[in-house]
């Protein structure tokens, strides 16, 4: 089994990966239609842009940014 080295980042590195999750999640409302399509086209037929969208927003939270945001509703 491959074992990897634990990344760290600073505490400044983290809030910047999770603005930049949280600009992605926004960006996916702006054209949903389009953006299912090729996330259809990319593999996924039980993974849509709303859980994606949810799972970056997840992600953005566990690096401790915008806490209110997990709670969103998705749909």
């Amino acid at each position: 089994m491959n074992e990897t080295a634990p990344v760290t980042l600073t505490p400044d590195e983290a809030i910047e990966l999770g603005e930049m999750l949280e600009f992605i999640a926004d960006w996916l409302t702006d054209a949903p239609g389009a953006i299912a399509e090729s996330l259809h086209r990319f593999g996924s037929e039980t993974y849509g842009v709303e859980d994606l969208r949810a799972e970056l927003l997840r992600f953005a939270f566990l690096l401790g940014t915008s806490p209110e945001r997990l709670f969103e509703d998705h749909t």
